[in-house]
């Protein structure tokens, strides 16, 4: 019994374009596919010349055929990859540079950092982050919008500070805390360190928005936002105040946080959400002793997040190790992508670099992300 056209198409279904939630069939890039009783042969067309996805949605490809039609199915030299046609060339997407109305008219990128479970280093990631963008002469915003656990003041050292409040056409505006070229705001500006916050979600959603819509942030090329953990109003109230160019997801590559990354990615890539996944950032990816530096310890699992990321077709931005100085750096307020002749500071430099590359290409091939609108208590709809 041969195989039907409809076989391969509803497997093809399953392979995702990387950093989006849109599959490669929707997205017109199956441009032919060729039966020959047990024989199959399919032509790709690439939504740009040189796509640097192609040869992962080749091998995506020949997955979802195994897994979906017959995992004895000989796709070897059978995917070709259709060279780029000079009549009908895909036209790239203009970067979104008035990413949100009004008041973030000058905010070209926005950037969610997620993690789906606590305690894995995502702020210290989105700090570093920051600072490798800034010291690449972008202008660069970060909102700590973990409005319970605030620890960006404390990671730039500026826990002391209090924005100002000016008045701009009519309105408060907060000027945002600037350090190391980065402009930032937390609700730790704005409250006792030692206080512990006891606010519904309501409260919690008004103080993120007033961090956005109220900041003064001028002219930005990127503005990161520090979510906290798991899937929460605070992510919700994000998707709905400002359209959000892409996300980044930090997990370690243990299999618990892994398990919760994946909800995270699930919750961003929702067709009702339809943010497009940057890619996975791997953080304490192993622990080298300085007495042993050629030993690599993987104290919390190998690989885990690299696996995951090539399981759902996410890019891996990056593997950053357990090192001590990271720590110091976070605790005493000058985070370690600053130095850039040590070892940690090029890996920051390096991570910040492959961020860029991604948002470049997100903003080549897809449309600008729209705010979601809430339709009512039980779901949304942009």
């Amino acid at each position: 019994m041969s195989y039907t056209h409809d076989q391969i198409i509803n497997a093809l279904k399953h392979v995702k374009y990387p950093g989006t939630g849109n599959d490669i069939v929707s997205l017109g890039m199956v441009d032919e596919v060729n039966i020959d009783n047990k024989q199959v042969e399919l032509i790709l067309k690439p939504l740009k010349a040189n796509d640097p996805f192609m040869s992962s949605i080749k091998k995506a490809s020949i997955n979802a055929l195994h897994s979906y039609v017959d995992a004895d199915l000989n796709m070897e030299g059978k995917i070709i990859v259709k060279k780029e046609d000079p009549v009908r060339k895909v036209e790239p997407k203009k970067p979104d540079t008035e990413s949100g109305k009004g008041i973030f008219k000058g905010v070209k990128n926005i950037i969610a950092i997620a993690s789906g479970k606590g305690g894995v280093g995502k702020s210290t990631i989105s700090a570093n982050l920051s600072i490798a963008l800034a010291k690449n002469g972008y202008k660069v915003g970060l909102i700590d919008a973990d409005i319970y656990g605030p620890s960006i003041p404390k990671m730039f050292n500026v826990e002391g500070e209090r924005p100002r409040v000016v008045k701009a056409n009519g309105k408060d505006m907060i000027i945002p805390v600037e350090k190391y070229d980065v402009k930032m705001l937390s609700i730790g500006f704005f409250v006792n360190p030692d206080d512990a916050l006891i606010w519904r979600g309501p409260m919690a959603t008004s103080a993120l928005k007033q961090l956005m819509l109220q900041g003064d942030w001028g002219e930005l090329d990127y503005l990161l936002i520090d979510l906290p953990p798991g899937t929460s109003d605070i992510h919700l109230t994000l998707v709905q105040e400002v359209p959000v160019t892409g996300a980044i997801i930090v997990s370690t590559p243990q299999d618990v946080a892994l398990a919760d990354a994946v909800k995270g990615i699930g919750m961003f890539t929702d067709p009702k959400i339809n943010v497009p996944i940057l890619g996975m950032v791997e953080n304490m990816s192993w622990f080298t002793p300085a007495e042993y530096p050629e030993n690599k310890y993987y104290i919390f699992g190998k690989d885990g997040c690299k696996h995951l990321a090539e399981k759902l077709n996410v890019p891996l931005l990056g593997q950053v190790p357990i090192v001590q100085s990271i720590r110091e750096g976070g605790d005493q307020g000058r985070p370690s992508a600053l130095d850039g002749e040590s070892i940690i500071g090029a890996a920051f430099a390096e991570l910040g670099t492959k961020v860029l590359e991604q948002i470049v290409q997100r903003n080549q091939i897809l449309d600008p992300t729209q705010k979601v609108e809430i339709t009512n208590t039980d779901g949304c709809s942009t």
